[in-house]
């Protein structure tokens, strides 16, 4: 089975992208450029002992995706524990709402934003209430 291990977020301005996710999802990040070979931050996005992976910010090796444009590949999605306030964080931190906050009823609520680099990236609150 191939499961997901690992996770590269492509971003034009590195620390602009570092601040956003740092800032919005307390996202701790370790300079792997000289093993890499290109401008690459490792993203530790958690504890060691709780679910989830981890992965890396780096330097965008082609042209930015184009406003309206549809997914051409993966979009990550966050879970967090208070929806409302990671919207607030993301639009203050300069993302713009992609899909609004829906429910999926008797699970969570869910939103799609696109991030200070052009990219789509999800959020996911668990709720039970949901609908």
């Amino acid at each position: 089975m191939g499961r997901l291990v690992h996770f590269e977020i492509h971003v034009d301005d590195m620390d602009r992208a570092k601040k956003f996710y740092g800032e919005v999802f307390d996202w701790k990040f370790e300079d792997w450029t000289a093993y890499a070979g290109m401008p690459y931050f490792g993203a530790v996005t958690g504890d060691e002992g709780e679910m989830g992976i981890n992965g890396a910010l780096m330097q965008r090796q082609g042209a930015s995706p184009e406003a309206n444009q549809s997914v051409n590949g993966f979009v990550c999605t966050m879970g967090v524990e208070d929806y409302d306030l990671t919207e607030q964080k993301i639009l203050s931190h300069g993302g713009k709402v992609a899909l609004p906050k829906y429910a999926l009823p008797g699970m969570a609520w869910q939103g799609y934003y696109i991030d200070t680099e052009g990219n789509i990236i999800g959020i996911h609150q668990p709720d039970v209430n949901a609908k």
